[in-house]
């Protein structure tokens, strides 16, 4: 399993997962789980989605 989300995707990913997150917890929402799926990828630095659209946002090393 290759890095292929950078530092700044990943920063983004981490503070939008959260923010998703609490929001459901706020609202009593099964929806803020929803945020668990962009803090999983930014906290492993890999995003299946990127694979089959070859995208990488990492520095690459």
């Amino acid at each position: 399993m290759t890095c292929n989300v950078g530092r700044a995707d990943r920063i983004i990913r981490i503070i939008l997962g959260l923010a998703i997150a609490l929001a459901g917890v706020i609202f009593d929402s099964w929806w803020g789980l929803v945020g668990i799926i962009p803090l999983v990828t930014g906290l492993f630095s890999f995003c299946l989605i990127y694979l089959p659209f070859k995208i990488n946002t990492s520095s690459g090393k």
